[in-house]
């Protein structure tokens, strides 16, 4: 009779399947883990997670960085912009937005831009995530949620970065001044105004 030879390498294949399904099964749609977030439930973190990447159950963003897919009608969905961050920076303390946002002030503004600012106390550069560009901006100061009279100051901190005419937007930043809440953008320019930001508002304001 013609004995079998089973390998120690076959044998162990379905423990290890066993094992990459074992974390898989840990895994929820939409979420984003850091390595080590995974390394806690995995005694092979790096084979496991060349496995799960190979198969389609995560996505690496960046080093050390997954994402798994959360799915609609539509197709695979990106991940939230919050969730991404935070793990990110193992820190909730952050504001993150697009510089498109400007255009919903009114001075004329229409240029999209391709990039997501997040201002924030630990990272400061630009880092890619997948296909995106995320660019992370240390600052002291900064709200916790967007209002047009921050958005309008720091549409002027950021003047330079714009890529419409700088003269024809001052000029439109000084006839909508009237339309904004004057005490929350007094706030406003107190709180995050840039120097030369400051100078520009006070001679509209007080000219």
């Amino acid at each position: 009779m013609e004995r079998r030879n089973t390998s120690i390498s076959d044998s162990s294949l379905p423990v290890k399947q066993y094992a990459v399904d074992q974390v898989a099964g840990m895994l929820h749609a939409g979420k984003v883990y850091r390595r080590e977030d995974l390394a806690q439930v995995s005694n092979a973190v790096d084979r496991h997670l060349r496995a799960l990447v190979s198969g389609g159950t995560l996505k690496r963003l960046a080093q050390g960085l997954y994402y798994a897919p959360k799915t609609s009608v539509f197709g695979m969905l990106p991940p939230d912009d919050h969730e991404l961050v935070a793990t990110f920076l193992r820190d909730e303390d952050f504001l993150v937005f697009s510089p498109s946002s400007y255009n919903t002030l009114g001075l004329g503004t229409s240029q999209l831009y391709n990039k997501t600012l997040v201002y924030n106390h630990k990272r400061h550069g630009i880092f890619s995530f997948g296909n995106r560009q995320f660019d992370f901006r240390v600052k002291p100061r900064f709200p916790k949620k967007l209002t047009s009279e921050f958005l309008l100051v720091d549409a002027l901190n950021n003047l330079d970065e714009l890529a419409e005419d700088k003269s024809q937007v001052l000029q439109m930043v000084e006839r909508k001044l009237s339309g904004f809440d004057q005490g929350e953008l007094k706030r406003a320019i107190s709180d995050f105004a840039s120097v030369a930001t400051k100078k520009r508002f006070k001679r509209w304001l007080h000219g």
